[in-house]
């Protein structure tokens, strides 16, 4: 990454002058210290984090000064905390490849997953998002949300709960969820393996659909109950309806199934007149995008087209498992959490955006970037 400006050894050799010059605004910054390790760090405010650490002391002080050390000072501008964490993470990885999650103090956030490799599948709650062959439904905010959803779901479904690898036999002595009729009791051979295959089928696809594969059954059955007034049935078929419904309800804001995990950030930038993009495309970061208001020949240019122009000429960047895992954990660690200075859009397909809602969360964020000066 090429730093928007640059401090030398050379530029404080006489005062600092140097230090009062840079800007006032949100930076991640780079203090290189001879053959060692750099120091990396996000400030919000750039010249008093620098003055902070690099200005000439006259008088002993226990706050960090790394003035004896420093050779060189380069900075990058950021508009948004997502900017910077994401500007951070680079810069981390190419400095410290050993530890850089320890630097960047980066938790991996919680999923769901159904392990479709199991001979009896089965569901867990991991903060490993890996796994070619398994489904994985997430991110959330923690593991007592994730556990939360992972109970509502098998509620709805006939999947074992227990976590052994099954050696299904009629001696088995199985366990309380079965007597309770929430599971088939593949141990006890109650179902054989076609049957459970068609019940995680179903269980599947309603994590891949976000419910609706469910949802639409039921409302249909009740519709048509309805109808030929089998009114009691038609009720139990209502009272499935909100029990998925409220399963649902548990689902925190970004999760679904990762591997179609497309949405679009949007945040203020560090130049005026103009917005940050970030674009994440089956959740893998595609990098950032900058929109601008700027006049073509005397007239605005449509953002609806640009917004066309730039999904199109995205190229799909692919990482490894554990690259997307920790993509993700930037993600959620930014949009759950106090200080998410955007706006985030999910939607289905990466080559079909919601351009009419991309427009106006650009809109909003340019007037809060206005009314906040």
């Amino acid at each position: 990454m090429t730093p928007d400006g640059s401090l030398s050894i050379a530029d404080l050799a006489e005062s600092d002058a140097a230090l009062l010059a840079l800007p006032q605004a949100p930076a991640l910054f780079r203090i290189t210290a001879g053959e060692g390790r750099p120091y990396i760090a996000k400030t919000s405010v750039l010249r008093r984090r620098a003055l902070r650490l690099l200005a000439r002391r006259d008088t002993p002080s226990r706050l960090l000064n790394l003035r004896g050390a420093f050779t060189r000072l380069d900075y990058w501008l950021t508009g948004s905390a997502l900017d910077a964490s994401l500007m951070h993470y680079e810069l981390a990885r190419f400095h410290f490849p050993e530890d850089y999650l320890r630097v960047l103090r980066l938790r991996m956030p919680f999923y769901v997953k159904l392990l479709a490799a199991n001979p009896w599948p089965r569901t867990m709650v991991t903060a490993h998002s890996g796994g070619n062959t398994s489904l994985v439904y997430g991110p959330f905010r923690s593991r007592i949300s994730a556990e939360a959803f992972e109970s509502g779901y098998l509620d709805l479904f006939q999947i074992r709960r227990c976590q052994e690898d099954l050696t299904p036999s009629p001696d088995h002595p199985g366990c309380i969820f079965g007597e309770m009729n929430k599971c088939s009791r593949p141990c006890q051979t109650a179902v054989g393996s076609e049957e459970y295959a068609q019940e995680v089928a179903r269980a599947s696809e309603f994590l891949r659909t976000g419910g609706r594969s469910l949802l639409r059954g039921i409302a249909a059955a009740r519709d048509t109950l309805s109808g030929e007034m089998e009114f009691e049935e038609a009720a139990r078929q209502h009272r499935r309806l909100e029990k998925v419904e409220e399963v649902l309800r548990l689902r925190d804001e970004l999760a679904g199934d990762v591997d179609h995990l497309n949405a679009c950030a949007v945040t203020r930038s560090s130049v005026d007149n103009a917005a940050d993009l970030f674009l994440l495309r089956e959740g893998h970061w595609q990098g950032k995008q900058r929109i601008g208001f700027e006049l073509e020949d005397g007239k605005p240019v449509s953002i609806d087209r640009k917004l066309r122009e730039l999904f199109a000429a995205t190229t799909c960047v692919n990482l490894a498992p554990v690259g997307r895992r920790e993509h993700l954990a930037i993600l959620a660690r930014w949009f759950y959490s106090t200080w998410c200075d955007g706006e985030l859009l999910v939607f289905e397909k990466f080559d079909d955006p919601p351009v009419r809602k991309l427009v106006n969360a650009i809109g909003r964020v340019m007037d809060r970037n206005a009314f906040t000066g």
